[in-house]
């Protein structure tokens, strides 16, 4: 790809969270997320209590990205069949021969808003796996490739409880980022009000195409990481398992690969591969999106909570300590030696 391309198309990138602003108010950090998650080729979860625009977020993104964009409300009652499609029984009008022909359900599209996905039973919730690991679907023995890019962008509500469906760690892990949606600062809470009572409504432009975008993946890969940050990279995902879950080989190796004391009290289950490979990706495309072609440490520290905090699962003491995986994200980065590289 020559530079000048390069150049267009980092422009193009830098538009987009401008735009998403036009609707959106606040929120920077997630905007910035939902992008690093997209540009890395990953799929995204989003949670937050109703109302803190978690759908219409996922909207913008969609309409300012020129992709096809579905919607799937997940409720207790919807089936595989509703996702992925099914076949239907046609007839030919001119030799009279019935058969059946598949019809693609809505996971056939760019980007594909799974809007509170834990209110769906497994079944439902596993017929995503497919699709999101392979980026294609298998029915009646036919493999069906999905378009290029894929996302699945899903939601869910932490608060209620009852007549949900927590997603399995297989399928959490399949999300290269889980981002927590907060609150807006007052201020931002009065210009919610005063952009969403008035007669102004902003109409958002198209600005990446799916080509832009496949192109702004590919860049990514290109991105430069150091030897040293992929070691604190792997460090990184590593201290975030337990003693007991250590091959022996590496007990007595360095400082990075045995976890820190909350670790071995308090997590059940950490992280496994793919964290350290998202952690390196997201980390690219952060650099990419401020216009760097190598990543530092502060883009791996940026992106950590998010790709970590559904990879660590706390036992119950932690839980009756109200110790979240974020605490626990915490003590790592302050815990985990930090390399002597010069991309600091």
């Amino acid at each position: 790809m020559q530079e000048q391309q390069i150049t267009v198309l980092l422009d193009k990138l830098s538009q987009v969270s401008d735009e998403i602003a036009k609707v959106i108010v606040g929120q920077q950090d997630i905007i910035d997320e939902l992008l690093i998650s997209v540009l890395a080729g990953g799929h995204c979860l989003l949670e937050g209590v109703p109302g803190l625009a978690k759908t219409l977020m996922v909207s913008s993104l969609a309409k300012t990205l020129a992709l096809d964009f579905k919607r799937v409300q997940f409720t207790p009652d919807l089936m595989p069949s509703d996702i992925v499609g099914t076949e239907i029984l046609e007839t030919d009008h001119e030799t009279g021969e019935r058969f059946f022909k598949f019809q693609k359900g809505p996971v056939f599209t760019h980007i594909l808003l799974a809007d509170e996905i834990n209110r769906t039973p497994p079944k439902t919730q596993a017929a995503l796996l497919e699709a999101m690991q392979e980026r294609r679907i298998s029915y009646a023995g036919t493999t069906y490739d999905l378009p290029k890019p894929f996302f699945v962008l899903a939601t869910q509500n932490p608060v209620e409880q009852a007549g949900t469906y927590p997603l399995p760690e297989a399928q959490l892990d399949r999300f290269v980022m889980f981002i927590r949606v907060g609150y807006p600062t007052e201020q931002e809470e009065i210009e919610i009000i005063k952009r969403t009572t008035g007669n102004d409504h902003n109409e958002l432009s198209a600005i990446l195409s799916a080509d832009d975008i496949i192109a702004l993946q590919n860049l990514v890969r290109s991105v430069t990481a150091s030897n040293e940050l992929l070691v604190y990279a792997a460090g990184l995902a590593r201290a975030t398992r337990p003693d007991k879950h250590q091959g022996e080989q590496d007990k007595n190796i360095n400082e990075q690969t045995k976890p820190c004391q909350s670790v071995n009290e308090h997590v059940r289950w950490g992280a496994g591969p793919r964290a350290g490979q998202a952690l390196i990706l997201c980390a690219k495309a952060r650099a990419l999106m401020l216009g760097r072609y190598a990543i530092t440490i502060a883009d791996i520290r940026f992106v950590a909570p998010a790709v970590l905090r559904h990879r660590i699962l706390v036992n119950f003491q932690a839980e009756a300590l109200n110790i979240t995986p974020d605490n626990i994200i915490a003590d790592l980065l302050a815990f985990v030696a930090v390399p002597t590289s010069p991309l600091q």
